[in-house]
């Protein structure tokens, strides 16, 4: 009876210091993400004042939490869009990879680690949190961005990269045989490609067996399927995660919309228990000693973020503003690269405090490179002369005077020209409701063209 009372106290104390400080957020218009990691280490292992009773509870809450994160976000991308990102934006795939995931193999080789720590290095700085982006988007009300499309696509290509990358980490920490590793591999890529053909060819029958007029039925019916097939996939070598992510592509129309909005509050609540436990379980006194190589791959790995997210949206056909919004989105680092962190710390332990200073310092500035990469980089270029700057040119005309709309907004990107090659059918009310939802900040993106609504929406 004393450890329920104490546990209850001690949530008690954590969830009123998260809104506490989530309402301290808001007034100054700052992400709560960072905040919120800086209380779990405050109150964590080697903090001001340990948690104890609670920690059970908390660590299962966390893993709920990123399995809301991912199942929200699969609820704004339809399957069909899936596969279109999965044929169009796949170079966008190959070069976050090699930009990301090198810098963490040369750093470890570079220590001295070894190969096999090389390869799990170079997963951490290779993966973005889905989970703080997910976030980040929905705080600062870009889910309706052209670019919001390209950030989803990388997230989504990492997302199936990771039922690849995690069972061949596995079987190299473990020093497995070939053969045990291929089938380990097999039953992983089995596994995403029967629900990949579920939401693809069943969606709507999944949809239908769990939709209710009632909203307490819906709300059980759909929570209960994620949970079961993130438990499922997490079983069969895949992350919980990218479970989570294909229930929410393979729900769609009214079920999708319903459970997007009775799970909302539920997903805020969980996420920020997720970011309170990562804090909670990372010790300060860990982090001086590796604090120096975990910048350097910081500041390294922000730019490779920043060139991946700009190359992207730029062959997507995305203006300038959404180019470096895009890239300055993805550099936040969660869950994946702690999940890939522990996976490795018995081949090499000292992999372990090296990422947690690494994944802390980009989870901070990632939200804050999401609202500033566009402004800073934006004012800097705009210092730069132009070529020819102060000498009279009479031939300039009406065409060369209109030549900097690029940059002048978002709405530079709405125009025919500007649209993607994903032909979708014309955005229903619902998609304009939440367009008009998303509000001034998203810079001309609340009036996009018809397919491009449908894209960053994904009425179903």
């Amino acid at each position: 009876m004393h450890d329920t009372t104490a546990m209850l106290i001690e949530l008690g104390a954590i969830i009123l210091a998260l809104g506490l400080l989530g309402r301290l957020a808001g007034r100054v218009g700052f992400s709560p993400i960072p905040l919120y990691l800086l209380a779990g280490l405050a109150f964590g292992q080697g903090g001001i004042l340990p948690l104890r009773a609670s920690e059970e509870f908390v660590a299962t809450g966390a893993e709920i939490g990123v399995i809301l994160l991912l199942l929200l976000l699969g609820l704004e991308y339809s399957a069909s869009e899936l596969v279109t990102t999965l044929k169009t934006q796949y170079p966008s795939g190959a070069v976050d990879f090699v930009l990301n995931a090198a810098p963490g193999a040369a750093m470890a080789l570079l220590l001295g680690w070894g190969p096999v720590a090389a390869v799990a290095l170079a997963g951490v700085t290779w993966i973005s949190s889905s989970g703080v982006i997910a976030k980040v988007l929905g705080d600062l009300r870009r889910l309706g961005n052209r670019e919001t499309p390209v950030v989803l696509g990388v997230l989504v290509l990492e997302d199936l990269a990771m039922a690849v990358y995690l069972p061949i980490l596995t079987a190299l920490l473990a020093g497995v045989s070939l053969a045990g590793g291929a089938v380990t591999l097999l039953i992983s890529l089995g596994t995403v490609g029967a629900v990949l053909y579920v939401a693809l060819r069943h969606g709507r029958l999944v949809s239908r067996a769990v939709s209710s007029d009632n909203a307490e039925m819906l709300l059980l019916a759909v929570l209960g399927l994620t949970l079961l097939v993130a438990g499922i996939a997490q079983q069969l070598q895949v992350s919980a995660a990218v479970g989570a992510f294909l229930v929410g592509i393979a729900l769609s129309g009214e079920v999708a919309e319903g459970a997007s909005s009775l799970l909302t509050p539920l997903r805020d609540l969980f996420a920020a228990v997720f970011f309170v436990f990562f804090g909670l379980h990372t010790d300060p006194g860990d982090i001086p000693p590796v604090l120096a190589p975990a910048l350097a791959l910081a500041v390294v790995t922000t730019l490779t973020k920043v060139a991946t997210g700009y190359w992207a949206a730029r062959r997507a056909g995305v203006s300038a503003r959404g180019r470096w919004r895009a890239g300055g989105t993805l550099v936040a680092r969660g869950e994946f690269s702690i999940v890939i962190a522990g996976l490795a710390v018995g081949a090499e332990p000292r992999v372990g405090p090296l990422a947690t200073a690494y994944v802390l310092i980009l989870v901070i500035l990632g939200p804050l490179t999401a609202r500033w990469t566009e402004p800073v980089a934006l004012r800097l270029t705009r210092r730069r002369p132009a070529p020819g700057a102060g000498v009279p040119d009479a031939t300039a005309g009406p065409a060369r005077q209109a030549a900097p709309a690029e940059t002048a907004g978002e709405g530079a990107e709405t125009g025919p020209a500007r649209t993607t090659d994903v032909k979708a059918p014309a955005a229903g009310p619902g998609e304009q409701g939440r367009a008009a939802a998303a509000g001034p900040g998203e810079q001309g993106a609340t009036t996009p063209p018809a397919p491009v609504q449908e894209v960053a929406h994904a009425h179903r």
